[in-house]
């Protein structure tokens, strides 16, 4: 490959489903248009050189049988010991490439997955590797480099809606299934707030809490099944429950039906603004009273968007800090000054393609 070939990824914001996939349940994702970018070509030798200019780095070292992982998340030689792993693919020569991107990092939209994402399709692209859906297996690769490798306790969301892009629902219980949805939506408002993400304090809540939960219940009812159990019908386990316990339980139904109903809504091309919007709001509210993972900077940053004229938002990611998204399709210009003077940094963003090649 003596070509400068260029790969590019979008970011995600997590639409409805937020705590729900590993409970088994679906989750709704968007890919948004801020993007990584990846950028190179064939060395002589067998050294991989990477360039990451936005945050001042540089990354090498030679291609030499199994890559031993010298830090944490040591993704660039994860992919690769994957694929000679999975693939039988051992690369002669090495590469060296560029990163660049404008995906707010460490905030909840999934740069680093955008990053694995990227390294893998530029890999694969390499090879000239042939695939029926080939995004949706890059999305299954960066999630076994990302994840798998290391230990660590996500789920396939971040991988899978970065590599196929748009409106992608996923199932990942009884076995993996997504769809793509590519409905007429407006803009939307990205805002960071700045603020650092607890994700192992909102798990302990929120996971093991809920597991807890169903474990309780499954003790005393074994028929229980969370996908189609009633939320009309969930007094019949309150007094195996604390008030806490109770409440996160209802949340967990409600946000299962939400996601139901905005999945008609996308998979029909069934859009009302309004409606949506509403589904947000919903959602946030489940998500900030019951699973508690929302802040008090983000909640008034979802009030601000509100009330400049968006139709909708919520906190995006695991959440205790992190992103928050507004549904804003008139007048975004006002949604962003409105996160800003609570102190986020805003992004107008629109549902974008998966990873792609440039060149």
């Amino acid at each position: 490959m003596n070509k400068v070939l260029t790969i590019s990824t979008p970011g995600r914001i997590c639409l409805f489903g937020e705590h729900q996939d590993y409970l088994g349940l679906p989750v709704i994702a968007a890919a948004i248009s801020r993007r990584i970018y990846i950028s190179g070509k064939n060395r002589a030798d067998n050294k991989i050189i990477i360039h990451m200019p936005d945050i001042s780095q540089t990354e090498e070292f030679e291609l030499n049988g199994e890559l031993i992982y010298h830090k944490e998340r040591d993704y660039f030689k994860s992919v690769l010991n994957l694929l000679k792993r999975k693939l039988n693919v051992n690369f002669d020569k090495g590469f060296e490439v560029t990163v660049t991107g404008n995906i707010p990092i460490n905030s909840g939209t999934s740069s680093s997955s955008a990053l694995v994402v990227s390294w893998t399709k530029f890999l694969l692209e390499t090879i000239g590797l042939q695939h029926e859906d080939i995004n949706k297996y890059v999305g299954e690769l960066a999630y076994l480099a990302e994840v798998e490798e290391f230990g660590e306790p996500g789920g396939r969301m971040d991988q899978y809606a970065t590599a196929i892009g748009n409106i992608m629902y996923l199932e990942t219980s009884p076995e993996i299934r997504t769809e793509k949805y590519s409905p007429k939506l407006g803009t939307f408002v990205l805002g960071d707030s700045l603020e650092a993400k607890d994700t192992l304090g909102i798990l302990k809540h929120v996971k093991y809490g809920m597991l807890e939960i169903i474990r309780r219940i499954k003790a005393f009812d074994p028929d229980f099944d969370l996908h189609t159990f009633p939320y009309e019908e969930g007094n019949k386990y309150k007094s195996l429950l604390t008030q806490d316990e109770f409440t996160l339980f209802k949340s967990n139904l409600s946000d299962r039906d939400i996601l139901k109903e905005a999945k008609y809504m996308f998979e029909n091309d069934l859009i009302n603004d309004s409606r949506l919007g509403m589904l947000l709001n919903l959602h946030q509210d489940n998500l900030r009273d019951a699973k508690r993972i929302s802040t008090k900077k983000i909640d008034r940053m979802i009030n601000a968007a509100i009330d400049a004229g968006a139709l909708g938002a919520k906190i995006n990611g695991s959440g205790g800090g992190g992103c928050m998204f507004a549904y804003a399709p008139g007048n975004p210009e006002a949604v962003v000054d409105a996160i800003e003077r609570e102190g986020g940094k805003a992004y107008i963003v629109v549902v974008d393609e998966g990873t792609r090649v440039l060149s």
